[in-house]
Parts: C-alpha cells; sequence; structure tokens
C-alpha cells in the first residue's frame, strides 16, 4: 500500500480518505472593507488611492451590489431622476468616475458592462487585494474596549479561509455582517415619534422595513413565443392590488414594486422572502403573456430573471450621531459634513407587492442635505467604519440615505477617513477633533467630493498665486433663437445664476394669439445652494398685443446674494414663447411639471403634521429634447471668468463657478503666469460632465456618450513643452503626474475639442 497524501497541484492521482481541515490563509491589510457593493468599492478605491493597503471582501463573484447584473438595479442618488428641484446634485468623486465611464462606455445600459467597469477600476489600483465569493463568518475583538483584531472568511470557490488582520476595518455589506460579529449596536424597524420628534415616524416603534425586489427582463424575438409558467408561479394575479397597472413594456427597474418581506426577517428569512419574490414575478410574467391582455406580448420571451432579490433594509447600526427627518427635510448643519444626501425621504409599505396602499410615499427636501461624519463609524466598536445602507439614520432618515450614489459618496469619506486614521495612527473618533476634520473635509474636495457650503482651499496649490488670463471669456449676450416656439401650456422659468446688485433686463420673442397678458416674477432659493424658488423678489405683467414681438422684463429688484434665480413666465396657452438649442454651463430651463414620485402632482403637498413641505417641483427637459427659453440680457452676463477656476467649488453652486471662453473662440487657451518660476509635479483639471445628470447606469439607456460642455481634446504645455496631449476625455477630472518634476513660470491649457456646448472649466489646480 502506497502512503496517501494531499496532492494538489502535482501530476497524476491519489486517494485521501478520512476527516481534515480547509486550507488557512494568514493575511494582514491597513484597512479591511467588508462588502463589494458601490459603498465597498468606492470605500477600498478611495483609500488604496491614499496608500492604503486595502482587502476588499465581497461574498459574490462580481462587484457592484444591486447595481450588478445580479439585481440590476438603478443607481440613484441626490438627483432622483431629475424629478426634484436639487438642480447639479450628482454625487463626485469615485462613484462620479464610474457613472460617467458608464455613460461613456455603455449608453444603452447592459449590466454586464458596469460589471466589468467596476472590476477593471477595482483591479487596477495596486494597493487593493480582491477576494470575490468570500464570506465574512467571524470575528475577533479586544476584550477590553471592543476593538476588531481580525476577521475570518471563507470562499467557496477555492475552498480556502482566510484570517485576516488589520487596525481598521468597515462594514459596507448591506446588512451588517461584521458588525453584528463584533457587537457593534444597531437597530431594526422603525423608532417611535417621540424618540427624535420625527412627525413620519410611527406613533410606537414597529418592525415595518422596506423590503425585498425581484425583477425580469423581455425580448422580442420578432416571431410567436409560448410560455409555460412554472408550477409555483403566483395564479392569482388580483392578489397583487397594483396589477392594472401593468404594461407590456415593464421590465428591469420599471418593476420596483415588485417587493415583498418588509413585514418579515429581511436578514434570517430572506431566502423565504426570494422564493415569494419568485413566485410573484413569475405570476407577472405569465399574467403578461398568457391572459389576452397584452396582444403585443406575443413575441416576447422571457430573458432573464433575477435571482437574488435586491435589499433596502435590515439591520441599521448606531453611530455618535443618528440623522433624523429633521437634518433631512430642515437641511440642518453639521460642522463635520463629508457628504452629502438628496433622494426623498422614501417609505414603501411593509406588505410590498400585496398592500392596497401605494408603492411608496415620497417626500422631499427643498435641496440637498449634507450627512455627517460622525453617522459614519459605530459608537461602540472604536475601529470599524460603517457605510453603505447601514449607516447610523432613524428608519426615515434611512428611507433618503439608502439609495446607492449617496451610499458610494459617504463611503468615499470613510475611506479618505480610513488613510487619514492610518497617516496619523488614529481612530475613526479621534477624527472629529475640529483640525483633524479640517483635514478630512478639505482631503474630500480636492478629489472630487462635493460638500454643500464647503469651498476647497488648499494652500499648496500653486494656482492661488498664479495671475490667470485667457483667449476670450464668454460675455453672454443672449440664447439665440433656434426657430422653434412653444405654447405656454405651463409654467416655465429660466434658471440662471446672477451676481449681487442690479437685475439684468430680460428680452424674450413672443406670439401671442390675441390680446393679452404674461405675468412673470423673479424668484430665489431661500437657502445657499437650493433650487427652490421659495421667496419672490419681484413681478410684472407683460402686456402683450396679437402677433410676433418683444418682452422686456425689467424687474426693479436687487440680488441679495450671489445666487441662482427663477426668472418665471406663468402659464398662458395664447402665449408662444421662442427657443433656443445653446446650451451654457449654470443655466436651464425648468417648467413647472408632473412628478409621478410625489402624488401625480406639480406641487408637494403633504398632509398637515408631518414635519414636510409643501412646494413645487421645476424641472427639467432630459437632452435631446431640452431646449432652453431663447431671451436676450441687458448688460450681457459677465459670470463665466478665468478666475472661477480658484475658487473652490467646483460645479454650479450659488453661481456657474466656471471659465467658459466667447462663442466663437475656435482655439480657447487658459494662461497661468508666476512672478517666479514653480516647481511643479502635478496638476489636475476639472471640467464639466454636467453634474445636472443623473446617469442612472443600468437599464436606463442615454442617447449620448459625452457631455456637451466637456472638453473632449486638450494639451498642456509649460512654456514650448508640451507636458501632456489628450486626443479623447470623457471624465470630470483629469490628473497629470509628471514622471519629473518640472520648473516654470507659464503653463497654457489649450482646449481642441469639446461637445456640442460651449466648453467649460471649474478648476485648475498645480502642487
Amino acid at each position: 500500500m502506497h502512503e496517501l497524501k494531499d496532492t494538489i497541484g502535482s501530476t497524476g492521482a491519489s486517494t485521501m480518505a478520512g476527516p481534515r481541515t480547509l486550507r488557512q490563509q494568514s493575511m494582514d491589510a491597513d484597512f479591511v472593507v467588508v462588502g463589494g457593493g458601490l459603498s465597498g468599492v468606492c470605500a477600498a478605491i478611495t483609500a488604496a488611492r491614499q496608500g492604503v493597503r486595502t482587502i476588499l471582501v465581497q461574498d459574490r463573484p462580481v462587484l457592484g451590489g444591486n447595481a450588478s447584473s445580479e439585481v440590476r438595479l438603478w443607481v440613484l442618488g441626490a438627483t432622483s431622476h431629475m424629478g426634484n428641484n436639487n438642480r447639479w446634485a450628482r454625487e463626485g468623486g469615485v462613484i462620479d468616475e464610474l457613472l460617467v465611464e458608464n455613460m461613456w462606455r455603455n449608453p444603452e445600459g447592459n449590466a454586464i458592462v458596469l460589471d466589468s467597469i467596476l472590476l477593471e477600476w477595482t483591479l487596477r489600483e495596486s494597493n487593493i487585494t480582491l477576494l470575490l465569493n468570500t464570506a465574512v463568518d467571524s470575528a475577533e475583538t479586544r476584550h477590553e474596549d471592543g476593538r476588531i483584531l481580525g476577521v475570518s472568511a471563507f470562499c467557496s470557490q477555492n475552498q480556502i479561509r482566510y484570517n485576516i488582520t488589520a487596525p481598521l476595518f468597515c462594514d459596507a455589506s448591506g446588512d451588517g455582517i461584521l458588525g453584528f460579529l463584533a457587537g457593534a449596536a444597531f437597530r431594526v424597524g422603525a423608532e417611535s415619534r417621540a424618540e427624535f420628534g420625527e412627525l413620519l415616524a410611527p406613533e410606537t416603534e414597529d418592525h415595518s422595513l422596506l423590503g425585498h425586489s425581484l425583477y425580469f427582463y423581455t425580448r422580442d424575438t420578432g416571431r410567436p413565443v409560448k410560455y409555460v409558467p412554472p408550477a409555483f408561479a403566483l395564479k392569482d394575479i388580483t392578489a397583487i392590488p397594483r396589477f392594472r397597472e401593468l404594461r407590456v413594456t415593464d421590465s428591469g427597474c420599471r418593476l420596483w414594486w415588485l417587493e415583498y418581506g418588509g413585514a418579515r426577517d429581511t436578514v434570517y428569512e430572506t431566502e423565504e422572502i426570494k422564493y415569494e419574490l419568485w413566485k410573484v414575478a413569475y405570476g407577472v410574467w405569465n399574467y403578461i403573456k398568457n391572459s389576452g391582455e397584452f396582444p403585443e406580448a406575443e413575441t416576447l420571451t422571457l430573458e432573464w430573471m433575477g435571482t437574488i432579490p435586491g435589499k433596502r433594509e435590515s439591520r441599521r447600526f448606531e453611530g455618535d450621531y443618528m440623522l433624523t427627518q429633521q437634518d433631512v427635510i430642515e437641511q440642518r448643519h453639521h460642522d463635520d459634513a463629508v457628504s452629502f444626501g438628496g433622494w426623498a425621504v422614501d417609505l414603501h409599505p411593509p406588505d410590498g407587492v400585496y398592500s392596497s396602499q401605494p408603492g411608496c410615499t415620497q417626500w422631499h427636501s427643498k435641496g440637498v442635505y449634507t450627512i455627517p461624519y460622525r453617522t459614519m463609524y459605530s459608537r461602540n466598536v472604536p475601529n470599524l467604519f460603517l457605510t453603505g445602507r447601514i449607516l447610523s439614520a432613524s428608519h426615515i432618515a434611512f428611507g433618503s440615505t439608502r439609495v446607492m450614489a449617496t451610499c458610494a459618496h459617504n463611503a468615499q469619506a470613510v475611506g479618505m477617513a480610513a488613510a487619514l486614521c492610518k497617516k496619523e495612527q488614529l481612530l475613526p473618533r479621534d477624527l472629529i477633533e475640529p483640525a483633524h476634520m479640517q483635514c478630512l473635509q478639505q482631503a474630500l474636495l480636492a478629489h472630487g467630493q462635493h460638500i454643500p457650503g464647503l469651498r476647497l482651499q488648499d494652500p499648496n496649490d500653486k494656482v492661488r498665486s498664479a495671475n490667470i488670463t485667457a483667449s476670450s471669456t464668454l460675455r453672454l449676450a443672449e440664447l439665440a433663437p433656434s426657430g422653434e416656439w412653444e405654447i405656454l401650456s405651463q409654467s416655465v422659468a429660466l434658471l440662471m445664476p446672477l451676481t449681487v446688485g442690479v437685475v439684468p433686463r430680460f428680452t424674450l420673442s413672443v406670439r401671442a394669439k390675441v390680446t393679452t397678458q404674461l405675468h412673470c416674477e423673479l424668484w430665489i432659493g431661500s437657502r445657499e445652494g437650493n433650487t427652490t424658488p421659495d421667496v419672490k423678489l419681484d413681478a410684472m405683467i407683460l402686456a402683450l398685443n396679437q402677433g410676433e414681438q418683444d418682452g422686456v422684463i425689467a424687474f426693479s429688484a436687487t440680488m441679495p446674494q450671489a445666487a441662482h434665480v427663477f426668472v418665471v413666465l406663468h402659464g398662458n396657452e395664447d402665449v408662444s414663447v421662442a427657443l433656443s438649442t445653446e446650451q451654457v454651463t449654470g443655466i436651464l430651463t425648468l417648467a413647472q411639471k408632473m412628478n409621478k414620485a410625489v402624488a401625480k402632482s406639480t406641487v408637494q403637498s403633504p398632509p398637515e403634521g408631518v414635519g414636510v413641505d409643501t412646494f413645487a417641483f421645476w424641472l427639467p427637459t432630459r437632452r435631446p429634447h431640452a431646449r432652453n427659453l431663447a431671451m436676450r440680457f441687458e448688460p450681457a452676463l459677465n459670470l463665466f471668468d478665468p478666475e472661477n477656476v480658484r475658487n473652490g467649488i467646483a460645479r454650479p453652486w450659488s453661481s456657474v463657478n466656471a471659465w467658459l471662453p466667447a462663442k466663437n473662440d475656435s482655439k480657447s487657451t487658459l494662461k497661468l503666469t508666476w512672478d517666479k518660476p514653480q516647481s511643479i509635479c502635478e496638476i489636475v483639471i476639472g471640467f464639466d460632465t454636467d453634474f445636472d445628470h443623473p446617469m442612472e447606469s443600468v437599464l436606463m439607456g442615454h442617447p449620448e456618450r459625452v457631455m456637451p460642455a466637456c472638453v473632449t481634446a486638450f494639451e498642456v504645455r509649460a512654456g514650448d513643452i508640451v507636458l501632456t496631449h489628450v486626443e479623447e476625455n470623457h471624465q470630470t477630472r483629469y490628473t497629470l503626474n509628471l514622471a519629473e518634476l518640472i520648473t516654470t513660470d507659464e503653463l497654457t491649457l489649450t482646449i481642441l475639442g469639446h461637445g456640442d456646448a460651449i466648453p467649460a472649466i471649474f478648476e485648475i489646480r498645480c502642487y
């Protein structure tokens, strides 16, 4: 008899018998992120780029979580599908990179392509070790203070157990598996109204949760297709009270309301919830296919059915601060703000698809709200960061913070915080100290994060001391008419930034069917950065004769501060206005449109006593159908100065905050000069990728790959030396890291290509 040995990795056959243990592998890192959804990916990438050795542990075969091809949920955030008043509110930083890249590569909305982008972005970071198909199932903590010493995780594919140690950990797992194992304080269900004074909360605490959803896709084969449902499919479609709302065109995220499980345990009963959702989803498709109500479904086939549901809510963990309804709706200030949100407080009935109530109830704030850092670490496990949907928030506030783009933006704050903790040998709570917090906020702003109300003020940026000149600067005298006209069947407004002082005179071309009047008003938001018009500055009436004519709007008000204003034209079906196809950064035409998510109304009208404001929704039209009001300005708008590139704000926010060249400048240049030569090794440039575009990623096909004002080709020179020549750009930020330090007293950026609109530069920084 031969002695039998484990010969894995050798040639030949062998046999083994008897009990044995799994192969063990020990690993160590500076930072361990558990969970590879968008939050975990963005936290890991942010930390890794700061030199933090990071292990990313994901229990699924792909990255992306609910955004992955396994679930295929759209990536939502503060823009709310352009369905609220949050203009230019798309999240920045790594999540912006991913969404912009997906838009460029994947305008069709193919979920597999998004998978590959997430994997590529992760694998190209040398400081990240990625463990896919690997589930954390135990944690070792220090008895004295509860600090996590290490975790153990099992990979189902290679049958290796990983024992991982690190000084810092982050739970981005969705259900909070690491926090749960480590003993971190958490909550499940809705708090009582009295606990936080939330008027949307129930009188007494209860188990109400948001449930899971599961979707399917269909494909038109061009020929009749028979469908035989599985035996477990729902047979009585009337069990779904909303079944009459089903449409043959519904698939993917448009079936978000196929939801179930909010009245059950969404952790321990998640498999049972999944089986019920399969029953519902297959039953819905059977009804569409075989009921006879949808003859256009004859040639459709079932292309894809979700295999795991998208989870909304389970455990929520406790930090040093819990975000509440008031923080969201009242947009409360936080000194430790590191991120922002803007999705509605979006609550669903616990019975989901079987409920007779609406699938969701959404209540919006008047603008975006800031999210404090104190919600992003455990209050009782000292080295545990929290991110994703387990953020420290009440059930009501969670209704807003839970969406993926918001979660990912929060996660970037966590990743940067981990880098500062490593550098300074600190624990997460230590960063609350004002000097550390300022460092964290400024580091985030420098890497693309938007924190409402804060400006980047980097003393190391050499552009701060430069003289800035341009080949030309836009002085906007008009949005030129395109020859198109629109009847004022609804109220419309030109949203535009103005500086302190006299309001310009506005002239528009109008056609009146009869002698009539056009009511015009000037509004601003009551809070810095808000684009909800709730403060009226002035009003006037234009007397119109029958026929085509100029309408001159001359308000007598003055601007109390720099802000975006609404020049409102109230609806009058006897009046048509000229339109313009010109698009200019920081300027939009909006209409008081129906928002189907909010009581099918143009106005948010909450019941009395729920702590939510009443206001109108002013919404843009998406390209390619978007148009501006054609309008002349006297004097011309002087808002687009080169000085804007160093004002510390890299998106429209109470102003344009960008340099735009003149319309006829065919080779636009921006020049930086210094009185003394400067040593430079890094140059950062910020472009306009239209932060008002939500870029929801999967399932939402888009007609454009590059945003209209984005610089697509450019060159940077130091004197006569070409430092970089870029022939294709579509990203928001470009960073040039020079192989060698250069010394120069002059840098020139030349725009060589751009989209259909006037190009815009938000920032230039040099180090």
